[in-house]
């Protein structure tokens, strides 16, 4: 599986250095991630790191 940034991102930028895969990017309007790079940060973290960091829970399993 893969994390899903939903519409209710803010462009806050918190959850893009947090990506140990580098998954999370900018798009035109709010932040994506990559489906086929993100590992849930299996290997890294005990949870999806980008979602800890996140100030208003848009970021969701896909």
């Amino acid at each position: 599986m893969a994390m899903k940034i939903t519409e209710e991102c803010i462009s806050c930028g918190a959850c893009e250095p947090e990506c140990p895969t580098k998954s999370i990017t900018e798009g035109d309007t709010i932040y994506v991630i990559d489906a086929a790079t993100c590992v849930e940060c299996k290997g890294h973290h005990d949870s999806p790191h980008c979602k800890s960091v996140c100030p208003v829970d848009c970021i969701v399993q896909a």
